[in-house]
């Protein structure tokens, strides 16, 4: 029949039956579930009927037959919510069981025990179970302790609930009691145990949907407060700078990182595809990350295997190209990385992502960029490239110095798989393009030859090493040349250098190898040094001479003095007494190279002859510190100041105050650099530009000037004083002590110089155009006793394992004087580099000044001419002079020693010991390297100059 509604009530039953749902419930039956509570016939008052043994009828809902009375309903019949009907037991607790029993309708008081001889107590404790596990199966049960009010206490130990029981379902205190369910005995323990532990799965759920939330909010979050750099790493556009000649196309030397920027456009399709085929094959469409890369990085970083790469091209990009990225191996790093990636792919384009990678990554070999790694591993540019080339360069990117090693051992084993793999991944993923390629060889790759760094070989190390020290001048450090990308532009002539090499080799092949050489030339107009001579090879002889061997300046520091006496008014046609030895306050008696005395005599023809008791006279008369402030603003004596021994002093300084009127024949100590550029103030009118060796440095990338030609030009004599010492300073070429050096029609100036026991030689002349020093000296090793001398190299020097080195100037032979091999130097080259220069005449004198006679000029008879032994030396300062302009120096009639063999000169006229021009102390030569650039005394060296200088030699 059909299901009824709650609350309908159902046919009758008939007898014997039990009641359908919704039917009231007949005489001795149990109400059905759902039916509604009818009421029943009065309670029988023999009391609550007692269960008897039974079978288990059946699962819940289950209608068994009607119960009989004395038995228990079938398990399984609903329980019926509501208050008890008249006439009924309500049920009853098992604590309360017995008060119930005694108090039935009827007062009689039942049984201790059943039929079957079982406690009463048990009896009904079973029956009120059974009432629950019936209730249960029904459908209204709740398991033990759920309900309110209830303790979670065992089963047995509860009642049960049921209709009229103020704590069951129909009651105030909540929903009915339920029993055990089917098939588990009432008296086992509760079966939740360590399950009570474990979370609903819907709890699991919920709390994932939240956990899930919150991280990618937070990665929402960090990803939207993550910006995108805007520095660029200090590294990523490095590049190296480039010295150059003064023609400002001939490279000296390129130093530092090797870069070569390129566009995009310029790099060839194979180079591109090869790079992606092997670092990023989704590059083109990916968004800037590899998603399953990067869940393998962070599995392997999570578990502590390795912290893995993964990263796309545009991440390698990031963190090699923007500042703010670190390359430290963390997860921080790596999320950070991911997320201004994802940024950089929507900003920028592909190919200019490209750009970025490839002109800053390093390929090895020093070279940094795809422009550059072309020229050092193919010797070609990058627009020639070829597939298999480009998939080689792309192969290295993983390791590259890794890769050097191994294939500087020979070993190509690892290059080679990585090139075959490019090959591979190009060929599947464009067979048209490039599967002509897939059997190229890899030893069918032509390499260029791996290049040295020979930047320091030969003349270009000396050259390197003065533009270092004038560019550290400048503020522009060996980093910012290694880095910068600058371009600095030098003032030195190649074929100039090439010729002073040549010619000093030609004229010292044949001398000791201590006996040294040193070339200087100027350009008077604006102080660039456009050529020197220090060494054959800095990289074995790293004395940088030119610049940094300070020497006596010997008789080639009188037109300094002779520039005083002009620049104070007065005239080279003033007497002055040639005598034969002066005495002078602070300073040991000076003398002339002979006895016999010249008596009145101009300062031009003093000059000439180099008298040196007339230019003592001369600096007393001007005041020596005149003659200080003109060499000084010449530019004389500056290099001396980096010489301890010098107390910080220019070398003038130091000559006025320790040897006094001495520094006026030459004690002061000079380089042959600066020499020829304080001879420029004859050459250009008495104007002075301090000598330099860098026209101007330029900013590669922006073609900005970052250090601009520093030359100041200032007038440190009048231009009348200048043109008048000249005149004296050619006689010296045309009649005097220096007529080596004349070459014809072209008019030459200059002077020379010796020291004592031609220890110190110089000749420094010039042209309108170019004004050149050449001096020579003779440095000795000797062992820390000053006692040994150390054998030498060919270039003088001893072995450098030897520590300490003591250093000793000692004579050269003499017919390496001023007027000899100095001056033989000095015409060659100067003969071959002027060659092609305008024949320009000098500034005609200007006789303006006024003549001061120091000695009343008395006149003499002419000399009856004599016959004379043309090769023998006249052996007087006042000797006149040589006929035989290349004669090896003998006879140059330098009276000081300038020329001739002193050991021909009769007793008395040779060079007397105590010239006031000489360095007696030992060392006092430059010896070798000295600090950052070279020069200087070697350590250990005993250098300095002599407070002490004797005689005569000019």
């Amino acid at each position: 029949m059909p299901y009824p509604s709650a609350g309908q009530a159902g046919p009758p039953p008939q007898p014997g039956q039990t009641p359908q749902h919704g039917g009231a419930p007949q005489p001795g039956q149990m109400p059905q579930y759902g039916g509604a509570r009818q009421p029943g016939p009065p309670p029988q008052t023999s009391g609550t009927p007692r269960p008897a043994a039974m079978p288990y009828p059946g699962g819940a809902g289950h209608a068994g037959p009607p119960a009989q009375p004395g038995q228990m309903p079938p398990h399984g019949g609903a329980r019926q919510a509501g208050p008890p009907q008249p006439g009924q037991t309500p049920p009853q607790t098992a604590a309360t069981s017995q008060t119930t029993a005694m108090h039935q309708p009827g007062g009689a008081r039942q049984r201790d025990t059943d039929p079957t001889g079982r406690r009463a107590e048990a009896a009904f404790e079973d029956t009120q179970a059974m009432l629950a596990a019936q209730a249960a199966g029904a459908g209204g049960g709740r398991p033990p302790g759920s309900g309110p009010g209830e303790t979670g206490r065992s089963r047995r130990a509860r009642g049960v609930r049921g209709a009229g029981n103020p704590m069951g379902s129909g009651g105030p205190g909540g929903p009915a009691g339920g029993g055990p369910s089917d098939g588990e005995d009432e008296d086992e323990p509760d079966k939740r145990g360590w399950r009570r532990f474990v979370p609903s799965w819907k709890i699991v759920m919920a709390s994932f949907v939240v956990l899930a939330a919150g991280v990618f909010g937070m990665i929402a979050v960090a990803y939207a407060n993550t910006p995108v750099p805007t520095g660029v790493q200090a590294s990523v556009d490095d590049q190296g700078s480039v010295i150059y000649y003064a023609d400002g196309k001939t490279a000296i030397a390129r130093l530092g990182v090797k870069r070569t920027p390129v566009e995009i456009n310029q790099i060839p399709a194979g180079v591109v595809d090869a790079v992606i085929a092997l670092e990023n094959r989704d590059f083109r469409t990916d968004s800037g990350i590899d998603l399953t890369g990067m869940m393998r990085s962070f599995w392997s970083t999570a578990t502590g295997a390795q912290v893995q790469g993964a990263s796309t091209i545009t991440q390698q990009m990031a963190r090699g190209y923007y500042d703010g990225l670190s390359k430290e191996v963390s997860i921080q790093r790596k999320i950070k990385e991911i997320f201004v990636a994802v940024k950089i792919n929507k900003t920028l384009s592909k190919d200019e992502i490209l750009k970025r990678y490839l002109n800053a990554i390093y390929f090895g070999r020093g070279a940094n960029g795809i422009g550059a790694a072309a020229q050092a591993f193919f010797g070609k540019p990058i627009g020639k490239l070829t597939p298999p080339e480009g998939a080689y360069l792309a192969g290295r990117i993983q390791n590259p110095s890794t890769f050097d090693i191994q294939e500087q051992k020979g070993n190509f084993a690892p290059t080679k798989e990585r090139y075959n793999a490019a090959l591979k991944y190009m060929v599947e993923s464009n067979p048209t393009a490039y599967g002509k390629y897939a059997g190229a060889k890899f030893e069918d790759l032509k390499f260029a030859k791996i290049k040295t760094d020979k930047s320091y070989d030969g003349l270009k190390g000396y050259m390197l090493n003065i533009v270092f020290r004038e560019l550290a001048k400048g503020g522009i450090s060996r980093d910012d040349l290694d880095t910068k990308g600058l371009k600095v532009y030098t003032t030195f002539d190649k074929k100039m250098m090439e010729t002073a090499k040549s010619v000093v080799n030609a004229r010292t092949a044949s001398l000791d190898h201590t006996i040294h050489a040193t070339v200087a030339s100027v350009n008077p107009k604006n102080g660039r040094v456009v050529a020197f001579y220090s060494g054959d090879d800095y990289t074995s002889d790293y004395n940088n001479r030119a610049f940094t061997s300070t020497k006596q300046a010997a008789s080639a520091f009188k037109p300094y003095v002779l520039a005083a006496w002009l620049e104070n008014g007065w005239s080279l046609n003033s007497y002055i007494d040639g005598m034969s030895t002066i005495d002078m306050p602070g300073t040991t008696t000076i003398k002339n190279s002979h006895a016999a005395p010249y008596g009145p005599i101009t300062t031009e023809k003093a000059l000439a002859d180099s008298v040196n008791t007339v230019f003592v006279q001369m600096g007393d008369k001007v005041g020596l510190p005149e003659v200080a402030r003109i060499a000084k603003e010449a530019g004389v004596g500056e290099e001396a100041k980096r010489n301890p021994a010098y107390q910080g002093k220019n070398g003038v300084d130091y000559a006025v105050d320790e040897q006094k009127f001495q520094v006026t024949i030459g004690s002061a100590s000079v380089t042959a650099v600066e020499q020829a550029a304080g001879y420029s103030i004859f050459a250009n009118a008495g104007k002075h530009v301090d000598w330099h060796t860098v026209i101007k440095v330029v900013d590669a990338k922006s073609g900005l000037v970052v250090l601009p030609e520093q030359a100041v030009e200032r007038q440190v004599i009048s231009a009348d004083a200048a043109a008048d010492a000249v005149v004296a300073l050619q006689e010296v070429v045309k009649s005097g002590t220096g007529t080596a050096a004349n070459f014809g029609v072209r008019p030459v100036a200059g002077k020379t110089g010796t020291n004592d026991n031609n220890k110190d030689a110089w000749f420094v002349g010039f042209t309108p155009q170019l004004v050149t020093a050449v001096g020579m000296f003779k440095d000795v090793p000797y062992d820390k006793t000053g006692k040994r001398a150390l054998k030498v190299d060919k270039h003088g020097l001893p072995n450098s394992k030897i520590k300490t080195v003591l250093w000793k100037e000692e004579p050269m032979p003499s017919f390496i004087g001023g007027g000899g091999t100095p001056t033989q130097i000095w015409h060659d080259y100067m003969q071959i580099v002027t060659a092609k220069d305008k024949v320009e005449q000098f500034p005609p004198p200007s006789h303006t000044g006024v003549t001061n006679n120091l000695v009343t000029p008395k006149p003499t008879p002419s000399p009856t001419p004599t016959a004379e032994d043309p090769f023998t030396p006249d052996g007087g300062d006042g000797g006149g002079g040589n006929e035989w302009p290349d004669d090896g120096g003998l006879g140059t009639g330098d009276g000081s020693g300038d020329g001739g063999d002193q050991m021909d000169r009769p007793p008395g006229e040779e060079c007397l010991p105590g010239d006031g021009s000489c360095d007696n102390r030992d060392g006092g030569g430059d010896g070798s390297p000295n600090g950052e650039f070279g020069g200087g005394a070697a350590p250990g060296a005993a250098t300095g100059p002599n407070p002490q200088p004797s005689g005569q030699r000019p």
